[in-house]
């Protein structure tokens, strides 16, 4: 048998290092570039909306994926104030964007108002404590759940509540009394609905695309008239001056506003607002 001599060895090995390179490189033209993480920070009461509104968005952007923190705006104001990872904020208010904006968090550019919302009153379906209207929520024993004064549905229920009192028909006396009657001051409006399923609240205002699918028969709602409403919720949206994505932030925002997000958004109860030309 023919022993093989060192140059030829060599050679083998030259031309099976070279193989595997070549294989090497043809693997890695063929596989897909990372995915993109959008980290977007929204309020609370969007959580239904946005969740569909995220998978639509996936589904079209096969390399971008969209995780959400849902929470009351200011928690997440504060968040990002104190260096939380976010692409995009989205408030219940122009309050919280506009102290971020002041404070240069915010690509001032990228921030628009895209939905409307309204704050309404509601009981659970069986109504224990027989409420018929506002004026029922002053009665003693009634137990009423709000938001606290620093997130938007807590700060719109306490508009509400001071243009009651300055109306004779209700007084001040009705909006001390209503306030007497709060069990318990959520810093989520998320925290407000299982109080009411569950029994253990008889009232509490929250917007109205708060009452999801499965709730609309556990819940009962009263619309407020409209002379007791100061303004109604407005929502922005906008990246964040330190997202490192912003191309792609810009993409999903414009999803948000576009045709798909805004049948997202009025089905789950939201009024889009068209985005001007």
């Amino acid at each position: 048998m023919k022993r093989s001599t060192p140059a030829t060895l060599v050679a083998v090995s030259l031309l099976i290092i070279a193989g595997l390179l070549v294989a090497g490189c043809t693997d890695t033209q063929e596989t897909p570039g990372d995915a993109v993480t959008l980290n977007v920070f929204t309020a609370a009461s969007l959580t239904g909306a946005f969740t569909d509104i995220g998978k639509a968005f996936e589904a079209e952007n096969e390399n971008i994926k969209v995780v959400f923190v849902f929470s009351g705006s200011q928690d997440l104001r504060t968040q990002i104030e104190h260096g939380a990872d976010a692409d995009i904020f989205v408030s219940a208010n122009m309050k919280h964007m506009n102290t971020l904006k002041d404070s240069g968090f915010m690509v001032d550019d990228t921030v628009a108002q895209f939905v409307e919302n309204c704050l309404i009153m509601v009981t659970p379906a069986d109504n224990p404590a027989g409420i018929e209207g506002l004026a029922d929520l002053a009665e003693p024993g009634v137990k009423l759940v709000i938001g606290t004064k620093d997130v938007p549905f807590g700060d719109y229920t306490r508009q509400l509540l001071d243009n009651m009192a300055a109306d004779p028909e209700y007084g001040e006396e009705y909006r001390d009394a209503v306030m007497a009657n709060v069990i318990s001051e959520e810093t989520a409006v998320t925290s407000v609905m299982p109080k009411l399923t569950l029994g253990e609240a008889d009232a509490s205002f929250v917007y109205k695309s708060d009452i999801s699918k499965d709730d609309r028969d556990k819940l009962k709602r009263f619309e407020i008239p409209s002379k007791y409403i100061t303004e109604n919720p407005i929502y922005p949206i906008g990246v964040l001056a330190e997202s490192t994505h912003k191309a792609e932030a810009e993409s999903f925002i414009a999803f948000v506003r576009g045709p798909a997000g805004s049948d997202i958004l009025t089905d789950y109860g939201f009024d889009p607002i068209p985005v001007e030309n």
